[in-house]
């Protein structure tokens, strides 16, 4: 990587991690006064949204658009914003809306950067539990300034994996999914946000991560921090326009690698 790009990556990974609090701020401001929110929904009555999720992307757009005018931004809200500096955020202001509004812990802001389709930057804020982890490329991943690194003696039947599904999805796919992955020997916990989730592989928390249909803003941060942390993620189509579509997700401890690329047919 030349070295003006490595510049503005440090650059750009430091202020990811102050946007990112500052983000977390917000939100938790709004959790913490949920029941005055207006709950709208999109697909289904279970993919909802609120004037937190539009405004805490305002507010990451703003930062990042004040201090590198020349980057693409992509968030869930308010779509993609291409840019020319060869840079994109990939930004999901709040990953677990569900829990959010019903009054659960279990969400987070993701911040992601990519450069040349590669994730260089993850950080994801967890407001409620007091819990930043960042990560660049080359830089490896921490939580809360502490170095993460994944232990290869854990494998999906001596830990826990993390699943996710959406109405992307058929009940009966979930269901074989799940099958296949309590037949191998493993258990699974799903929390309603796969970034979280994908920051706990990171943080060893978690063995794994699967989902079979995932948005780039949901995974990418959490991609770079798994593999930060001397973990593996199955590459996310981000080239020719794919960015914005959706794909299979799946991210392992080096232990769950084989095994969860077969329950997931990769």
């Amino acid at each position: 990587m030349p070295n003006n790009v490595v510049a503005g990556l440090e650059e750009r990974f430091a202020r990811a991690q102050e946007v990112a609090r500052e983000a977390g701020a917000l939100a938790l401001d709004y959790f913490s006064r949920r029941e005055t929110l207006t709950i709208e929904t999109k697909r289904d009555l279970q993919d909802v949204v609120s004037i937190a999720d539009r405004d805490v992307e305002n507010l990451i757009r703003s930062r990042f658009h004040e201090a590198y005018p020349g980057d693409g931004i992509l968030g869930e809200e308010y779509g993609l914003e291409t840019g020319s500096s060869g840079f994109t955020w990939v930004i999901d202001p709040i990953d677990g809306t569900s829990p959010f509004v019903n009054g659960m812990p279990n969400w987070c802001v993701s911040i992601a950067l990519l450069h040349d389709d590669i994730p260089v930057v993850g950080v994801i804020s967890a407001p409620c539990h007091n819990e930043l982890y960042a990560a660049a490329l080359g830089k490896g991943a921490t939580l809360n300034g502490k170095t993460l690194a994944l232990n290869a003696t854990r494998n999906i039947r001596n830990a826990v994996t993390g699943l996710g599904a959406n109405n992307h999805v058929t009940p009966a796919f979930v269901g074989k999914m799940v099958e296949n992955l309590l037949e191998a020997g493993g258990n699974f916990i799903r929390n309603g946000s796969g970034a979280l989730m994908l920051a706990y592989v990171a943080a060893g928390r978690l063995v794994g991560y699967y989902e079979p249909y995932m948005h780039a803003w949901d995974c990418l941060a959490g991609y770079c921090l798994v593999k930060e942390a001397g973990g593996w993620y199955h590459p996310f189509p981000t080239a020719d326009g794919k960015l914005t579509k959706g794909s299979v997700v799946l991210a392992a401890a080096p232990g769950a690698i084989d095994d969860l690329r077969r329950i997931a047919g990769l």
